[in-house]
């Protein structure tokens, strides 16, 4: 992710539902978080772990030497230790029925497990590596790649006892490894799926399609479609926005009705 200049603001999601405000005033950098406000340091000597996503960890040791932040709880250490493992990925909002899609992008909704190829390996949303056998990644490319492992519609838990699996068995060749970004590539999201479409032929991953929205009753349309095929629903994607890690309002999942399933890596790993 590039740094910000002088002035410029980017907002991070955290664990609340506020996004926190990640700032360059004349090369001090802040962030709303807790973490960084409390400390007892000179606003130019504070970082926080938001800071350090943006930034990268070494450009912010760079920045404030050996200063940290305020000491955590043990809850608090714990949630970090998550966050800073997970995957880098982008995640959902809900549609609330308001906004208009009309120009948005949109794809099918599906019930596999989330993927992020990190350029040389397969790590879930939470950051557990996936024993993919070399034959499956053989000839992607270098660059990250997001997108989900899938078997078929109404399949997942029989994906999830494939993907989980350490022998890189040949259960792996009925995946299909379905990528609907390039986090990486910069740019608009029209310009990264037009990457995507232009990628070399994969025995086992190609680039998920998106379809232009005209509007509320083409969404609808289209949600009923793939519903009565056994699709989970439908993904909304922000038509010009840019790849931003963690929840965003650019990324908006579209259900009929919602459901819960049981918890575990394969579970959460898959949610958007």
């Amino acid at each position: 992710m590039p740094d910000l200049a002088d002035g410029e603001m980017f907002l991070m999601q955290g664990s609340g539902a506020k996004p926190y405000e990640l700032k360059n005033t004349g090369g001090v950098y802040s962030c709303t978080c807790p973490a960084w406000r409390n400390q007892s340091l000179g606003i130019e000597k504070r970082t926080c772990k938001h800071l350090k996503k943006l930034r990268g960890e070494a450009a912010e040791i760079e920045r404030v030497g050996s200063a940290a932040a305020a000491p955590r709880t043990a809850k608090s250490d714990k949630r970090a230790a998550a966050e800073a493992k997970a995957a880098p990925v982008l995640l959902a909002e809900t549609w609330d029925g308001n906004l208009d899609p009309a120009g948005w992008w949109m794809s099918e909704k599906l019930d596999g497990v989330r993927a992020y190829w990190d350029g040389g390996k397969l790590l879930s949303r939470l950051g557990n590596l996936l024993h993919a056998p070399d034959w499956f990644t053989s000839g992607l490319p270098a660059h990250p790649l997001d997108g989900e492992l899938f078997l078929a519609r109404k399949s997942f838990q029989k994906t999830c006892a494939i993907v989980r699996r350490q022998d890189k068995s040949d259960h792996w060749k009925q995946i299909r490894f379905l990528i609907f970004d390039a986090p990486a590539q910069g740019g608009t999201f029209e310009e990264r799926i037009e990457l995507l479409a232009a990628m070399p032929p994969h025995d086992f991953a190609s680039a998920h399609p998106h379809t232009r929205c005209t509007g509320v009753s083409h969404l609808k349309e289209e949600l009923a479609r793939v519903e009565s095929l056994g699709a989970e629903g439908l993904m909304l994607r922000q038509p010009k926005s840019i790849y931003a890690v963690g929840r965003s309002a650019t990324l908006l999942k579209v259900k009929s009705f919602k459901g819960r399933r049981g918890g575990g890596d394969g579970a959460r790993a898959r949610r958007r």
